[in-house]
């Protein structure tokens, strides 16, 4: 079976580069689509590809709010952000720019509420203890 391999320490650093980069563009409020006007954004990560030419922005709108309409302006101005991107951060090639909703959060929640479960709960309960000892083991 073919083993995948993580980003490389360049993807990670360009990516890391750029997410920085989208945080000081939305603070400084650049983009002036009426779906992003002080629209509160966390840029929770950026992931590249290997040949650096596209990028991944994975966003979260404060609480969840208005996402359709967040994506929607995103989309909209991935092209004057890319360029915005490129004065920042300096490659060859400005990577193009696509922007994804950040579903960890729903997900580390669905996970939190199966672990509270009650049957959840007992079965962890079990594998935590010790198997039962037999008394016939003594010496």
């Amino acid at each position: 079976m073919a083993q995948t391999r993580g980003p490389s320490q360049r993807q990670l650093r360009v990516g890391e580069e750029m997410r920085h980069a989208l945080a000081r563009i939305f603070e400084r409020g650049e983009l002036h689509d009426p779906a992003l006007h002080e629209a509160p954004l966390t840029i929770t990560e950026v992931r590249v590809s290997p040949d650096l030419k596209r990028a991944t922005a994975y966003v979260m709108p404060l609480a969840g709010r208005n996402a359709a309409e967040i994506m929607a302006g995103l989309k909209r101005g991935a092209g004057h952000l890319r360029r915005l991107v490129a004065q920042e951060v300096k490659l060859r090639v400005a990577p193009q720019i696509v922007f994804a909703l950040d579903q960890s959060f729903d997900e580390a929640s669905r996970i939190e509420a199966l672990l509270r479960r009650e049957d959840v709960a007992r079965d962890l309960a079990a594998e935590d203890k010790p198997p039962a000892q037999d008394e016939d083991d003594g010496a």
